[in-house]
């Protein structure tokens, strides 16, 4: 019996994907709730199982293919798959199947590397490193390759000692062709809609950046002197980013324009702080949401935080996750980022960026010291939130960064 798989219900308001992979080939045995074909939509990847156990008899998408819900992906044949079980137990002699083995072994192993599809990130990555992505163990969904395993093979390769050449003559050096390159790659769905939102984002609000900077020696010590109590604890690593998110939510509190956005002629406001995070993820940059942050204490934030940077790698987030939210904040300093202006995440019309830390010489007291400093910016819609709404709103934030007891008596 032929089963037809269909594209599956892909969240609130996605109603098209993008084939961005196809996990079997034809003729690949499925079992029960495998993944078949991997889906990229405006904001996540998501995978479409098989219901049925069976042997896949025919592809009706390719790569690239825009499919609409519920339009038809695959066609599986559960009594295929049965004819194939019921041969297997059929006795051979010794000679034939050792003769059998070796040829099925071999070409397994061939059919495994042929059909390990590259995503354009990865598929750039070896192309840059010269690695060979068939000796690299992958580490993301099901095994597949992410960048960051090819980044860490090509150092592994670089740190590897060439090996000593077995003749005294000098091997040729090649020749040099001064061929220069180009490669095309379709841009892939979410970083279509990534581009879009962006642009929208500057077509459509009046966005302004205030600035300021923070004395992160507060905070410092205070990850020093309680961060293995708090891993014991909480078994997750006391970071940056949950001061920031409750400082956040203390600014919002007295700030409540910084929480809301415009939605036609009227400004939906929030008692509650659904902070969004930008993390990095192979294709593109995502913003899952930290649901009420207002009532999460820091062990819980750094957790959700970690949780999502993982999915992010893995491409295991869902479209839940990236729903909603009422405020942003981009880290840049992990990346190196001294100063930036970033760009509000619609419709919400405010965001944080954090930047690197450095030593800086600043004047405290009348006297020039050295102070581990961060630079931090505060993106607005100008349309919704005054300069002084704006600049108070850092100014809370610079605040209870500098003095964390804040945010312990909500100040």
């Amino acid at each position: 019996m032929a089963t037809e798989i269909k594209v599956p219900t892909l969240g609130e308001s996605v109603t098209e994907a993008t084939i961005g992979e196809l996990l079997k080939s034809v003729g690949d045995s499925v079992a029960v709730d495998e993944p078949i074909v991997s889906l990229e939509t405006d904001k996540v990847a998501v995978e479409a199982p098989s219901p049925v156990a069976g042997v896949i008899k025919e592809f009706k998408v390719a790569v690239g293919d825009t499919v609409e819900v519920g339009a038809v992906l695959a066609i599986v044949d559960e009594d295929a798959s049965a004819a194939k079980s019921a041969d297997e137990p059929k006795a051979e002699t010794p000679d034939a199947g050792a003769e059998k083995a070796a040829p099925a072994q071999a070409k397994e192993a061939t059919a495994s590397d042929s059909s390990q599809t590259l995503s354009p990130a990865v598929r750039r990555a070896v192309l840059e490193h010269g690695v060979d992505p068939s000796t690299i163990k992958g580490t993301g969904k099901d095994g597949r390759l992410t960048k960051e395993d090819v980044i860490a093979a090509a150092k592994v390769k670089g740190d590897t000692p060439a090996p000593a050449p077995t003749s005294s003559a000098p091997a040729p050096a090649p020749a040099a062709t001064g061929e220069r390159r180009e490669e095309r790659v379709k841009m892939t769905r979410m970083r279509q809609t990534i581009a879009k939102r962006l642009k929208g984002a500057q077509d459509n609000a009046a966005l302004l950046t205030t600035f300021n900077d923070c004395d992160m020696s507060a905070v410092i010590e205070a990850r020093e002197k309680y961060k293995d109590l708090f891993a014991k604890k909480h078994d997750i690593k006391l970071g940056f980013m949950g001061f920031f998110a409750k400082a956040a939510c203390l600014a919002l509190k007295d700030v409540p324009s910084v929480n809301a956005y415009i939605e036609g002629e009227e400004i939906v406001y929030h008692d509650y702080v659904d902070i969004s995070v930008a993390v990095s993820a192979p294709n593109g940059l995502v913003v899952p949401v930290i649901r009420d942050a207002q009532d999460k204490g820091f062990a819980q934030i750094e957790k959700d935080i970690a949780d999502f940077g993982k999915r992010a790698r893995d491409g295991t987030l869902t479209m839940e996750d990236m729903k909603g939210g009422t405020f942003t904040i981009s880290n840049g300093g992990v990346f190196g980022s001294l100063m930036s202006t970033p760009i509000i995440n619609p419709p919400q019309s405010a965001v944080l960026g954090l930047h690197r830390i450095e030593d800086r010489p600043v004047v405290v007291d009348g006297e020039i010291v050295i102070r581990p400093m961060m630079y931090i910016a505060l993106s607005y819609d100008h349309r919704l939130i005054d300069g002084r709404e704006a600049v108070t709103a850092l100014k809370i934030i610079k605040e209870a960064i500098e003095d964390p007891t804040r945010m312990l008596i909500d100040l």
